[in-house]
């Protein structure tokens, strides 16, 4: 008899590990990428549940412990964490809300996950959309929002909380509380240098970073002394090297590890700036995302347009040569162990510099810059995640993280872009393959198309 019972138990304990579990994806045979390691793991497969990762190692293990509802092949793809924009915008007025909404599965198709809004003119639309994203009743990249900028009086920005004296900050900080917003910009048109401080120093207090531009009153040091929590835009990392009216790299140097030490994150937003001071070069008339970017938003492109036409062949040297002595400083920073994050500046406004393609365009400007790939790679993968602090569910490919994950066709550290060689998107543990994000490019192309003729316009050149 006991024999017997020594039989049955060890019987139900075989049967016991071999139980296999279930989950709704198994993705198989891909080779993940170890952002942070800088390496590359193969033959491996991932499991999800829900938006959530529940086991990932070497294909064997994971396919004998798990089953799928589908299960995706990935053929020796190789699979990174969900990109991260960590700088658009989305504006042009209210009669350009559908125009930017349209915006939104462009980020999803070109593998972004993420993107931090850094404020425009509609802003409580922007906070709308945030909750049908997370709602799961809208298509789009998770959407994370400082919704209305805090600014001076009369600025030359709309939508913005409108700050003449210390009251009207807290006034500010506390509706931004409210709305329960992800992080706080401060902008500087108009905002006195002492509130933008204050502004800095009562949304960290609060429970809020903040991000913004800097009033030229200030020192880059004094902002972050304050509490800045991400300089936007590297020329003014590139002004805080600035000693007797030049640049000095030692003074840079040691401002940069002042970021660094204080935690302070730099967007540097290149692709923008490379646009503007080369649009001598390539006027971008020909350029096939425009098919993707609505009539309206195409004519906030002209301000900036306009401006860099007018000037002539000295002014247009001068450009060139900021716009080079600015970029310089990028691995200047990396050296100085400043976390960069990837960010576009995409969006109303920014001529050119379209949603979505836009991020892979800023992480080839770093490895021509002096990045590596994995460190180009990992500003846009894990550097946002560990400025809001969501390190711990974002920003690899590990068990409990977020399943928003984009398979790739080539190695990303071999060359950064293959990014933009994408075979699926896995957003929130949806998985979109090629046919899909296709679909999506369509769907946008085609609404263009019609608000084109609407307004009586020509077609715009074939998408790419």
């Amino acid at each position: 008899m006991r024999l017997l019972t020594t039989a049955l138990l060890a019987a139900l304990c075989t049967t016991s590990a071999l139980a296999v579990e279930r989950a709704d994806v198994l993705i198989r045979h891909a080779a993940i990428v170890d952002v942070a390691g800088g390496r590359v793991v193969t033959d491996q497969a991932v499991a999800t549940s829900g938006d959530r990762i529940v086991a990932v190692g070497a294909d064997a293990d994971v396919a004998a412990a798990w089953t799928a509802v589908r299960t995706v092949d990935a053929a020796g793809g190789y699979l990174i964490p969900g990109l991260w924009d960590m700088h658009v915008h989305f504006g042009g007025g209210a009669d350009l809300i559908e125009e930017n909404r349209a915006l939104l599965p462009l980020y999803v198709a070109h593998g972004i996950t993420t993107v931090r809004d850094a404020s425009g003119d509609i802003p409580y639309d922007v906070l709308g959309w945030r909750g049908e994203i997370a709602r799961g009743e809208l298509l789009g990249p998770t959407l994370l929002s400082s919704g209305p900028k805090i600014e001076g009086v009369k600025p030359i920005w709309r939508g913005t909380l409108e700050c003449g004296s210390r009251a009207d900050v807290d006034a500010a900080v506390a509706r931004l509380t409210a709305l329960r917003v992800d992080f706080v910009k401060i902008t500087d048109s108009t905002l006195a240098p002492e509130l933008f401080l204050y502004a800095v120093e009562q949304a960290r207090a609060a429970g809020l970073r903040a991000s913004g531009h800097i009033p030229m009153a200030l020192t880059v040091s004094q902002a972050i002394d304050a509490g800045l929590s991400s300089i936007e835009h590297l020329d003014y990392a590139f002004d805080a090297g600035a000693k007797d009216e030049s640049f000095d790299r030692a003074t840079a140097m040691d401002a940069y590890r002042h970021f660094a030490q204080q935690g302070v994150a730099v967007t540097p937003t290149l692709n923008g700036s490379h646009i503007i001071a080369y649009l001598d070069r390539d006027t971008h008339a020909d350029d096939a995302y425009l098919a993707y970017i609505g009539p309206g938003l195409r004519h906030t492109y002209e301000w900036r347009v306009q401006r860099a036409a007018q000037a002539d062949a000295a002014a247009i040297e001068r450009r060139h040569a900021h716009y080079e002595r600015m970029a310089a400083v990028l691995p200047m920073l990396q050296a100085a162990g400043v976390t960069i994050m990837a960010g576009t500046d995409a969006g109303f406004l920014n001529s050119f510099n379209y949603p979505g393609i836009g991020l892979h365009e800023e992480l080839a400007l770093y490895v021509e810059r002096g990045l590596t790939p994995a460190q180009a790679l990992s500003a846009a993968t894990r550097a946002g995640p560990a400025w809001f602090g969501r390190l711990d569910r974002y920003g690899s490919i590990e068990a409990d993280k977020m399943a928003d994950l984009v398979l790739l066709e080539r190695n990303p550290l071999a060359d950064i872009r293959a990014t933009q060689a994408i075979r699926a998107v896995m957003l929130r543990g949806q998985v979109h393959d090629r046919a899909a994000l296709d679909r999506m490019l369509a769907d946008t192309r085609a609404k263009v198309a019609a608000w084109n003729t609407q307004a009586g316009l020509l077609p715009q050149p074939g998408a790419r």
